[in-house]
C-alpha cells in the first residue's frame, strides 16, 4: 500500500508588510511631534545663556568700577575684565562712561538678542528698564 505524502505546514513567524508600515507611520508621527519641541527647547536654552551672560557682565562691571573708578569699555573678552561670555555668545558694550554702560548679547546660532543698560547709557533695543535684561521675541 502506498503512503500518502504528508503536508507539512511551515511556521510563518514574522511581521506582515502592513504591520511594518503601521509601525513606521507611528514612529514618523512621533518624530513630527517631538522635533519642534526639541528645537524650541534649544532656543530657550540659548536665550537663557545670553541672559546669564548679561547678568554676569553686571557683576564684572561692578567689580571693575570699584577698582578702576570707571566702567570697562574695551573688547570682550579681555584680561583687564574678569569676564567672558559663554559658548558662542558675543557680548558688545556701548555707551560706556563713568556713569553707565549698555551691552547687547547675541549668538550666531539664533536671531534673538538680549540687552541691558545701567546708569546713564542709552538703552539698546529691546532693553527698556535699567538693570533688567530684555530679549527679542
Amino acid at each position: 500500500m502506498p503512503t500518502l505524502p504528508t503536508i507539512t505546514r511551515r511556521s510563518e513567524a514574522g511581521f506582515t508588510l502592513i504591520e511594518l508600515l503601521i509601525v513606521v507611520v507611528v514612529i514618523g508621527l512621533l518624530a513630527v511631534i517631538a522635533i519642534p519641541k526639541f528645537s524650541n527647547t534649544k532656543e530657550r536654552a540659548i536665550v537663557s545663556q545670553m541672559r546669564s551672560d548679561l547678568r554676569n557682565m553686571v557683576t564684572a562691571q561692578e567689580s571693575y568700577i570699584t577698582d578702576a573708578l570707571t566702567y570697562y569699555g574695551g573688547p570682550i573678552p579681555d584680561p583687564a575684565l574678569a569676564y567672558g561670555p559663554s559658548g558662542n555668545n558675543i557680548v558688545t558694550l556701548s555707551g560706556v562712561t563713568n556713569t553707565g554702560w549698555a551691552a547687547v548679547a547675541s549668538t550666531p546660532s539664533s536671531s534673538r538678542t538680549c540687552a541691558i543698560f545701567i546708569g546713564t547709557a542709552a538703552p539698546p533695543a529691546p532693553a527698556t528698564d535699567e538693570g533688567l535684561v530684555a530679549c527679542t521675541p
